[in-house]
C-alpha cells in the first residue's frame, strides 16, 4: 500500500511517500516559500536530490507539483498518481472532538474549522492542505491525524486548568498537549524494547518546539504543552511556561498589544531571548566554547526545566521505568542528554558515556545495572499517520 503523508504548513508543504507495513518511504520532499517565489526539494532514496524553483502561488500548486514530479519519468516512483492508496494529513489542533484519527469528510471539515481559535496559527495551514488535495486526488481517500489526540487520555485532573469552570464547559478551555504522534511512537517503541507493556515512561520530545509526556499503560497521562505549544519547558524561540505577571508587567511597561505580546513569547523568547544568539542549540553549544555566559544561562534553564519535568512525571506515575530522548536535540545531542540525564540517579538513571556517544540512532544508553533505562529512539511520525491512514481506509473498504 502506497500513503501520501503531508504537513502543511502556512507557506510550505511537506510530503512523503511511504508503505506503512515497511515503513519504505519510496519519495520525500518539502515545497516552501509557497506564495513568495516557490521552491522544491525533493528525495528519493539512492539517486541525487532534486532541488527546483517552481511557481507555487498557492498550496494547490505545491501539491501539484508534489505530485507531478513523483509521477514525471525523469524523477518519479510511480506512474500514476492512482497508484496512491490514501492520503494521510497531520493537523495539529483536534480539540476536545478527535481523541484518534478519521476519515476527513465534510464534518470532519467543519470540526476541524471550529477548533481553528484554539489552534489560528496552524489549522488554518493544514486546512489548506487538505483542500489542495482533496482538489487534486478527488477520488484517494483522506485521513486526518492529530497531534492531540495522543493526550486526549489524559485524566481532569492533569488537563484541568485552575479558572472559572465555566470556560472550561463553555470555552473548552483545558491542556491539550502536542507533539501527540512523536510521544505515541517513541512511547511505543520503548514499551517494545522494554518488553513491557505497561512501562511508566517519560518522553522527551526536544527540538525547536520541545515537550514532555507521562505515558502509562501506552496512554499520555500529562504533558507538558498546554491549551497550545507554547506552555511548558523553554524552546528555540517560545518561553515555555511563564508567571502571567510578567505579561501583564512588560504589556503595561510598554504598551504592547496582545499580539505583539505573543509575538514576543512565541517568536523572541526561548532560548533565543535569553542568548541573544539563537535558537539552535548547536549554536548555542558554541558559543558557550567561546566564553558566551548568556548562551550557557540558556543551555543550563533548558535542561533544568526538563529534568524538573522528568521529576514531576515520575511522582505523577509513581515511579518511571524509562526516559526517552528523542527529535532534533534529543535524538542528536550526546552532551545535552547526558547534561540533563546528570542528577536522576536518585531515580535510578544512569547513562553510559560510551553508549551516550550515538547519534540518530535508536539505542539504550544507560549505564549497567541502571534501574530506569535511557533510550534514544529516532521519532517517525509520518509513520503513524501513515498506519493510522492505512487502518481507517482499510475500515472504510
Amino acid at each position: 500500500m502506497k500513503i501520501l503523508v503531508i504537513n502543511a504548513g502556512s507557506s510550505s508543504l511537506k510530503y512523503q511517500l511511504m508503505d506503512p507495513e515497511t515503513g519504505d518511504v519510496f519519495a520525500k520532499g518539502l515545497c516552501e516559500r509557497i506564495g513568495i517565489d516557490g521552491k522544491l526539494n525533493h528525495k528519493v532514496p539512492g539517486r541525487d536530490d532534486i532541488n527546483r524553483d517552481i511557481s507555487m502561488p498557492s498550496h494547490a500548486e505545491a501539491i501539484n507539483a508534489a505530485l507531478n514530479i513523483m509521477v514525471s519519468p525523469e524523477h518519479g516512483v510511480i506512474k500514476s498518481t492512482d497508484e496512491i492508496d490514501a492520503c494521510g494529513h497531520r493537523v495539529v489542533h483536534g480539540g476536545p472532538t478527535f481523541s484518534s484519527s478519521c476519515l476527513i469528510d465534510d464534518k470532519c471539515i467543519e470540526a476541524i474549522k471550529k477548533c481553528i481559535p484554539l489552534g489560528p496559527l496552524h489549522n488554518p495551514a493544514n486546512l489548506t492542505g487538505i483542500e489542495a488535495c482533496l482538489t487534486a486526488m478527488k477520488k484517494t481517500p483522506q485521513v486526518a491525524v492529530f497531534d492531540t489526540a495522543f493526550h486526549m487520555t489524559m485524566p481532569p485532573k492533569a488537563y484541568t486548568y485552575a479558572v472559572p469552570f465555566e470556560y472550561c464547559e463553555k470555552d473548552d478551555v483545558r491542556r491539550y498537549g502536542f507533539h501527540g504522534t512523536s510521544h505515541r511512537y517513541v512511547s511505543g517503541r520503548a514499551a517494545a524494547m522494554l518488553n513491557k507493556p505497561d512501562a511508566k515512561i517519560i518522553c522527551c520530545h526536544l527540538g525547536n518546539g520541545s515537550s514532555l509526556c507521562a505515558v502509562s499503560n501506552g496512554k499520555s497521562v500529562d504533558t507538558s504543552m498546554g491549551l497550545g505549544p507554547l506552555a511548558g519547558v523553554p524552546m528555540g524561540t517560545r518561553s515555555g511556561d511563564i508567571d502571567v505577571t510578567v505579561v501583564e508587567y512588560l504589556m503595561s511597561r510598554y504598551g504592547y498589544g496582545i499580539k505583539e505580546m505573543t509575538d514576543i513569547l512565541n517568536k523572541k523568547s526561548g532560548v533565543l531571548g535569553i542568548s541573544g544568539v539563537s535558537s539552535d542549540f548547536r549554536d548555542l553549544e558554541e558559543a558557550i566554547a567561546k566564553g558566551n555566559k548568556r548562551a550557557e544561562l540558556a543551555l543550563e534553564k533548558f535542561v533544568y526545566e526538563v529534568r524538573k519535568y522528568i521529576g514531576a512525571y515520575a511522582a505523577a506515575m509513581g515511579g518511571v521505568d524509562a526516559i526517552v530522548f528523542t527529535a532534533g536535540v534529543g535524538e542528536n545531542s550526546s552532551s545535552i542528554r547526558e547534561k540533563i540525564t546528570r542528577g536522576l540517579e536518585y531515580l535510578g538513571a544512569e547513562i553510559d558515556p560510551d553508549k551516550n556517544k550515538t547519534r540518530g540512532a535508536e539505542a539504550d544508553v544507560s549505564k549497567a545495572g541502571s534501574k530506569v533505562k535511557v533510550l534514544v529512539i529516532p521519532t517517525n511520525e509520518e509513520l503513524v499517520i501513515a498506519k493510522d491512514t492505512q487502518e481507517i481506509v482499510g475500515k472504510k473498504h
